[in-house]
């Protein structure tokens, strides 16, 4: 597939790196050219403008949370074009999040941004677990949740993870971002505040 990675932090380069390991074309923007050069050049990807995402298969938005729907304004005419929207919005401290409830930081961007197909996913995942290929120590798959309204984007950002090697959990339509986001501040709680360490991801399992 023709992928693009808008963001090129922690998250940005771990898809980057894992994306075209996977096999995949793969074109970065950022606002950061400096960075984003370092990091197309060490993972054979291609540094490219705004304008240019447009031709990609799939978009990977991987900003903060408060500068992803501007990002995307800055691509220009994205109807129709699949999206994944792996940002949450935390607090400053990472220890919270800014809103939930009632809506998420997925459903606040399809708010601004009514033509995209736009599908929530990756977005429990540390980046320093995705940029070590997302190994599990029982020799399983680590999860990834994937919610949308448009089924056929979901099928499309399935066979996208599951390239890279992962588990893919439906969880349902855009609105269950909404617990989607909490599960990653909990995530980074473990993480961060209980110590754990960042090569940890949430999973369901079957007990019987």
């Amino acid at each position: 597939m023709k992928i693009s990675v808008i963001g090129s932090g922690n998250m940005g380069s771990a898809f980057v790196a894992q994306l075209t390991k996977a096999g995949h074309q793969v074109s970065l923007f950022s606002r950061n050219l400096d960075t984003a050069q370092t990091v197309a050049n060490a993972h054979g990807a291609s540094v490219v403008e705004a304008a240019k995402i447009t031709d990609s298969d799939i978009i990977i938005l991987a900003t903060s949370a408060p500068d992803a729907a501007s990002a995307l304004s800055e691509v220009g005419n994205l109807e129709g074009k699949v999206v994944v929207d792996i940002t949450n919005p935390l607090t400053a401290d990472f220890m919270g999040l800014t809103i939930g409830h009632s809506t998420s930081s997925a459903e606040e961007i399809g708010k601004a941004h009514p033509g995209v197909r736009l599908v929530k996913a990756f977005n429990t995942i540390f980046a320093q677990l995705l940029a070590a290929g997302a190994p599990r120590k029982d020799g399983g798959k680590v999860t990834v949740f994937v919610a949308s309204d448009d089924e056929a984007a979901k099928a499309s950002v399935t066979e996208l993870a599951h390239s890279m090697g992962f588990e893919v959990a439906n969880a349902g339509p855009l609105r269950n971002a909404r617990y989607l986001e909490p599960l990653a501040g909990l995530n980074i709680f473990f993480g961060y505040g209980a110590g754990r360490g960042t090569a940890i991801s949430p999973a369901w399992v079957e007990t019987v």
